[in-house]
């Protein structure tokens, strides 16, 4: 480390003193963990937002739909976040497979979590003859719950802590070395969930988004495909995925065409039937 390192390193923030703990609750049998409550929360959270949202006239589903809906979302979720770790990430994992079911260890994709929720999504609408662009327009107004409370999480963990960096808000990490990092995670906080947020939240409420099937999904997927590819210029890439053989890291790998796909849906939009009209010519 060179003396302009050393210097940053001396005013850097240290995460340790900011007395964040991975555990929210510590009854001592029993121990409760900020990321196992982000996604207890995202969950409840978002359930009562969609239920908000479908009070809302011309809904492409019911509270009681949504009430089914979040089950399989649910398992949605956990499924794919948990085997997308394994496949993406931490493909050794497989040699002994019963590490795969210790989710209490952690080890979540948000890539493999939207996945397996799209997948839930998919069979829920075709079970109960309901347009899934539409419903997902609704699921991804509820998203920036999830994405900033997970992220949030990470930060109390002391995980997924970015690059190297100079700036005044570097941060020192536990087991990251003496070398100040970029606080990544709340970059993807204030980006992937904030930002999307204030977005989605506006388009759905002021203007006719919501009656444009895949719009709202279309640019959910653009801000956080587009936040995640541009923040993994400055987050430390997952150990054994540094330089992968095509130049980018795994997070932009699986990011970008959740990217295309945004651009698409949100470029096709206006061609879509929208609720109680002929589609267009």
């Amino acid at each position: 480390m060179g003396m302009a390192g050393l210097a940053a390193a001396g005013s850097a923030i240290r995460w340790d003193q900011l007395h964040v703990s991975p555990v929210a609750l510590d009854l001592g049998f029993l121990q409760l963990r900020w990321y196992a409550l982000s996604y207890m929360a995202m969950l409840l959270i978002g359930w009562w937002f969609v239920l908000k949202l479908v009070k809302r006239p011309d809904a492409p589903m019911t509270g009681k739909q949504v009430d089914a809906l979040v089950v399989w979302i649910t398992v949605g979720v956990i499924a794919g976040g948990r085997l997308g770790w394994c496949l993406f990430y931490n493909p050794g994992i497989w040699a002994t497979p019963l590490e795969v079911l210790k989710l209490w260890q952690g080890g979540m994709s948000f890539h493999g979590g939207f996945l397996g929720v799209i997948v839930a999504l998919w069979l829920f609408c075709r079970r109960h003859k309901l347009s899934l662009l539409r419903v997902g327009d609704y699921v991804g107004c509820a998203a920036p719950f999830g994405l900033f409370l997970v992220r949030l999480a990470n930060f109390a963990n002391g995980e997924l802590w970015g690059r190297p960096t100079d700036l005044p808000w570097g941060m020192i990490f536990p087991g990251a070395g003496q070398a100040p990092r970029h606080p990544s995670q709340l970059y993807e906080a204030v980006f992937e969930g904030l930002l999307m947020a204030l977005v989605l939240w506006f388009m759905f409420f002021r203007t006719d988004a919501r009656y444009r099937p895949g719009l709202l999904m279309g640019t959910g997927l653009v801000i956080y495909g587009g936040a995640r590819f541009l923040i993994e210029f400055v987050r430390q890439p997952d150990a054994g995925l540094e330089h992968l053989s095509w130049g980018l890291t795994m997070g932009q790998t699986l990011s970008l065409p959740m990217l295309l796909l945004g651009i698409y849906l949100v470029a096709t939009a206006g061609r879509r039937k929208r609720p109680g009209e002929a589609a267009p010519a």
